[in-house]
């Protein structure tokens, strides 16, 4: 019987993002739309999705 590789599925193997790489990086896009000049308590409404669909918006 062949042997199966341990590796043969490398997406289970992926480095795995970090719950505080995930907030500095919504820090980071909050940031960019304060400093864009999208009022901040508006900002802090928007979740996540909004947050980056804002982001695009102001980049077009």
């Amino acid at each position: 019987m062949p042997r199966v590789k341990l590796t043969k599925n490398k997406n289970l193997l992926r480095p795995k993002k970090t719950g505080a790489a995930r907030r500095r990086r919504l820090l980071e896009q909050r940031q960019r739309l304060i400093a864009a000049g999208v009022p901040e308590a508006q900002i802090r409404r928007y979740n996540e999705k909004q947050l980056r669909a804002k982001l695009k918006e102001l980049k077009v």
